[in-house]
């Protein structure tokens, strides 16, 4: 066993990585499926959408092959419209909700639908929004990931003139470093952050990191008003003896290494474990078995009905051919004699009580078993930047930023919203939050 590159073929890298969601292919296809929606008033798959998408509106406007309008009506809430219809978990929000589910019926493809007006906005670069004049106020916003995007966008349509400072040499955040390859490509990634900045006003200063290249407290003397969209990104380690051994990497780093590298390039073992079962773990074991590996095991230390992930996501794992093992919990990592991952023993569990968060807890037997694995992959969940948060003297709960309605923070003039106030929640989730951010702002300023 070995972790190498260079497994497959280009052709075989090429195929395992393409497209999962295929979009549809022309017109036709398009207004054959809008015209099944029933256009429901109070319509809950527009509840469903933390962004607050008119669903029945643009959908009806694609019947109507407006596309345009389409595209202005999903971008009016959610400007990462584009990318959210390709890694949303559409099937727990608007899909999910879909009042066909309740006929015994297919949904209404609404993701589909929504990718097929944004990407043709994006691809020709449609102007849909006409930025105001500027009117001399200037913000500052840190991270260029889905909220920081979001509240840029927005501020700037009002004429305000925003500056984002953004740690990678990319912006998307998110959408571009974490998020698995055969979902949302680098390319549609790099095409979203442009179409967004073409509104202009917005300038977006890369490899600039709080807390190395900037701080907070000099923004505050240069801007109007400060937005912190950091997002989280620091592994939750497993604290088991053997967790240091080579071989044993984070799936942050992990994908982060196939988005931002060629896929042959990134090294994968023969057998792999990945350790959890939330969407990352699931992108990790899938991505681990299609960059080459022989054998990719989940351990999951509750069972189906307690994980993170949603069902989708773990038929693509099966799918993949990657093994599931339920009721399993990390225990020691075990090395060969020259400190490399040879097994990893686990602890069989059962399920007690539920937890604080609803869960049924995972009690150990006593008992255990052995994987023969030359690799390991931590997925067990990501945690916030809790030393850099606390340098900000920003009110906050073990990292996570305290905010009050709109994203105001305990210190004036600075607002923060996404995955560094919630701990890590979906895309759309972080799109929604910059929009409560802008407006704080343009409160704060009294501009609108």
């Amino acid at each position: 066993m070995s972790i190498t590159n260079f497994r497959l073929t280009a052709d075989e890298y090429e195929a395992n990585f393409a497209d999962i969601h295929p979009p549809f292919e022309n017109l036709t296809a398009a207004l054959v499926e809008a015209n099944r929606c029933i256009y429901c008033y109070d319509a809950p798959c527009m509840k469903s959408c933390p962004t607050s998408i008119d669903v029945p509106k643009f959908i009806k406007q694609i019947a109507n092959e407006n596309i345009k309008g389409s595209a202005h009506t999903i971008f009016s809430s959610n400007i990462m419209g584009g990318g959210c219809s390709k890694v949303c978990p559409v099937e727990k929000l608007c899909e999910g909700a879909c009042v066909y589910n309740l006929m015994d019926e297919e949904p209404i493809q609404i993701a589909r639908l929504q990718r097929y007006s944004t990407e043709k906005a994006i691809a020709n670069k449609w102007p849909l929004f006409i930025r105001k004049p500027s009117n001399g106020k200037r913000v500052a916003v840190i991270g260029a990931g889905p909220a920081g995007l979001s509240c840029a966008h927005v501020l700037s349509r009002e004429g305000i003139d925003v500056t984002v400072y953004e740690k990678e040499a990319k912006g998307g955040g998110l959408m571009t470093y974490g998020i698995a390859a055969y979902k949302v490509t680098p390319q549609f990634c790099e095409d979203e952050v442009e179409y967004i900045l073409s509104i202009g006003g917005i300038e977006i200063k890369y490899n600039q990191e709080l807390g190395r290249d900037i701080s907070l407290t000099d923004l505050q003397s240069q801007y109007d008003a400060v937005y912190v969209g950091i997002g989280v990104g620091l592994a939750r380690q497993l604290s088991i003896p053997g967790e240091h051994l080579d071989g044993v990497v984070d799936a942050i780093s992990f994908i982060y290494d196939i988005r931002s590298k060629g896929f042959d390039q990134v090294k994968v073992g023969e057998k792999v474990a990945v350790i959890g079962m939330g969407m990352t773990a699931i992108d990790a074991a899938t991505q681990a078995k299609r960059l080459g590996a022989k054998e990719v095991t989940m351990l999951y230390r509750r069972t189906q009905e307690e994980m993170p992930c949603t069902e989708v996501e773990l038929n693509i794992a099966k799918l993949d051919g990657c093994r599931i093992v339920w009721l399993a919990a990390p225990k020691h990592v075990v090395g060969d004699e020259h400190g490399k991952v040879k097994q990893i023993v686990c602890s069989t569990m059962v399920l007690g009580e539920p937890d604080t968060s609803g869960r049924r807890s995972p009690v150990d037997t006593g008992e255990t078993m052995t994987l023969d694995v030359d690799m390991i992959i931590k997925a067990a969940g990501q945690m916030p930047f809790e030393n850099l948060i606390a340098e900000t003297n920003l009110a906050n709960q073990y990292g996570k930023i305290t905010i009050a309605e709109n994203g105001v923070t305990s210190i004036d003039g600075i607002f923060a919203g996404g995955d560094c106030v919630n701990g890590g929640k979906e895309v759309v989730d972080a799109v929604q939050a910059g929009k409560d951010g802008a407006q704080g702002i343009l409160n704060y300023l009294m501009v609108g």
